[in-house]
């Protein structure tokens, strides 16, 4: 028997089927090609990750995903090599996936969302974002298919992708390297509004996690039902702990307050009774 014939040999046949020698060591070659490109490819995204600890969880994901896909189109070619007729085969599968599209679709909608953000890169690791829902958190990690944040409360969510593509986010690191907010507080009529302003602006000097620069400011926002309403304008860094500054705020507004004979009132109503 000639090399030709012994390639040729059938080893199994049947109506839609034919497996030859040269088949079966054409998967086998095949196969091998593959590992070793998939493994010297491995080698390249481990050095170049290496150099961005940050994104390690995002490019580690799109390797994976290469590598799936990969092994999706060998298949389907090596199919085609040996004689399975691969039109037959993907009919049955589209009918497959008809069937179980709908439970599918939201998978492939966060998966797509995934590779939109490693693209964009509108969110990073350390970013710290704030949900459609008024969740903050910071992100932790950033996958193919879901991400994690940290809320403040320090629980870590999972986070599907799609949330990140299709709802209104705001990302509080993206607006500036500084992020204004504010406290309000009501005094009592007839408080002297320069002391309470100056009060206010010099509780926000104290406080050593406020910025200097932009300069801190107070609003004297209305005439309220039974204060005088204003508004504590400051700049912070570090966005993620901004409840607990303003908590601070608070404590010191409350102290100085009370030292200088200014009074927060409480919600009067008047009643009037009728004989």
């Amino acid at each position: 028997m000639g090399i030709s014939e012994f390639l040729n040999y059938s080893l199994i046949t049947s109506k839609n089927f034919s497996l030859t020698v040269y088949g079966v060591l054409m998967v086998i070659g095949v196969v091998i090609v593959t590992i070793i490109i998939l493994r010297i490819l491995k080698r390249i995204f481990k050095r170049f990750i290496a150099k961005r600890e940050r994104d390690q969880g995002v490019y580690w994901s799109v390797f994976l995903f290469v590598k799936y896909l990969t092994w999706v189109i060998v298949v389907i070619a090596l199919l085609d090599t040996v004689g399975v007729q691969i039109s037959v085969l993907l009919a049955s599968i589209a009918a497959l996936l008809v069937g179980v599209g709908l439970g599918i679709q939201q998978l492939f909608n966060d998966i797509a969302s995934g590779l939109v953000l490693i693209v964009e890169r509108n969110l990073q690791i350390n970013d710290v974002i704030q949900l459609d829902d008024d969740t903050v958190g910071k992100v932790i990690e950033i996958g193919l298919r879901t991400s994690k944040i940290k809320t403040r409360d320090d629980i870590v969510m999972i986070v599907p992708n799609s949330k990140f593509v299709n709802d209104r986010i705001i990302n509080w690191s993206h607006i500036d390297f500084k992020t204004r907010f504010f406290v309000e507080v009501g005094v009592a009529y007839g408080s002297d509004v320069k002391l309470v302003s100056d009060l206010l602006k010099a509780c926000a000097m104290a406080h050593n996690k406020i910025a200097n620069k932009p300069v801190a400011f107070v609003r004297f926002n209305n005439f309220g039902e039974s204060s005088l309403d204003f508004q504590l304008y400051f700049w912070v860094q570090e966005t993620f702990l901004v409840e607990n500054i303003k908590s601070d705020l608070r404590f010191a507004i409350d102290e100085a307050f009370r030292k200088n004979g200014v009074i927060i009132p409480f919600p009067q109503r008047d009643v009037h009774m009728r004989k």
